[in-house]
């Protein structure tokens, strides 16, 4: 791979990173009710999820999913059921609780982070749609060699974690206005509301 199709796979990933789609919504909300830091290690769930994925386009993510497409189904409507579990503890958390814990969600474990990460972005239409269909017009994945398929891995984790990142950074900067316990219940209603929008994304665009 060379210089140019390095940074070039960057920007790429770095924009469909930000690009909205359930992933996104559900690091929005998680970061106005947490804040940033505890979206790291979802961030990291999500990153080593796309590398799967990326691995496996090496090595014909097409007939993959085709041949497992009930374990893909099973997967997205899992990850549906999910953010819509979330989005509804996130509705119904307590003001008091949320102020107490205000720069760190206690519940959110860095194992429960990377797991919840890793399941939502494995069960988003978008991502599998994105390795299937559109990274073979870009790379020519037959023509990579395990070098090249190790610098791309390294390029994905970083674009993604660079881009996602940055959306919960924006996101958590606005958290800091919300000080009052209506203020916060809004906030938390509000974060509940899109993570619950991006589980019904998910269940209904199979």
């Amino acid at each position: 791979m060379s210089l140019e199709s390095a940074i070039s796979f960057f920007l790429i990933i770095f924009v469909f990173a930000i690009t909205p789609g359930p992933g996104v919504l559900a690091l929005l909300a998680r970061s106005l009710a947490s804040g940033a830091k505890p979206c790291i290690s979802l961030s990291l769930g999500m990153a080593a999820s796309d590398v799967i994925y990326l691995i496996l386009a090496c090595f014909g993510l097409a007939v993959i999913a085709e041949q497992w497409s009930g374990l893909f189904m099973f997967i997205r409507i899992a990850g549906a059921f999910y953010l819509l579990y979330l989005g509804w503890k996130m509705w119904t958390a307590s003001p008091e609780a949320s102020l107490k814990n205000n720069d760190n969600d206690a519940t959110l474990t860095i194992a429960k982070g990377l797991l919840q990460g890793f399941l939502i972005s494995a069960s988003n239409p978008k991502v599998i749609f994105f390795y299937i269909a559109f990274l073979p017009s870009i790379m020519d994945l037959n023509s990579l060699t395990p070098s090249d398929i190790a610098l791309a891995s390294v390029i994905t984790l970083s674009g993604l974690m660079m881009g996602l990142m940055s959306v919960a950074i924006c996101a958590s900067s606005a958290r800091r206005f919300f000080t009052s316990t209506k203020a916060v219940k809004s906030l938390n209603r509000t974060s509940g509301g899109i993570m619950i929008g991006a589980g019904s994304y998910l269940a209904l665009h199979g």
